[in-house]
């Protein structure tokens, strides 16, 4: 499984229904699941960034669909790094000259 931490910033719609983060939350970590998207951990942070997730996929494309389908419903905007493991890594390096 990928590793992908995204950084959350709320749409002024996702400010106007702070109450319902935790709800929304919950929601997207179970149609998360239903992609094969597990979240590994889900922070709400102070500062430039108002939330981060930890998740894994099998690969990009599936990480994307469950991204896309957050956003698309306008109470957040992300930004998703690719994250490796020092193991993952390693094995990169390998291949480079």
């Amino acid at each position: 499984m990928a590793t992908y931490v995204t950084l959350i910033k709320f749409t002024e719609q996702g400010v106007k229904k702070f109450k319902d983060t935790c709800k929304r939350a919950a929601e997207f970590q179970a149609n998360a699941k239903k992609l094969g998207i597990e979240v590994k951990e889900q922070y709400w942070c102070m500062g430039a960034f108002d939330g981060v997730l930890i998740l894994e996929a099998l690969d990009d494309e599936t990480a994307t669909v469950g991204l896309l389908t957050l956003s698309s419903q306008d109470n957040v905007t992300t930004q998703t790094l690719r994250a490796f493991t020092a193991t993952e890594i390693g094995k990169i390096l390998t291949k480079t000259s």
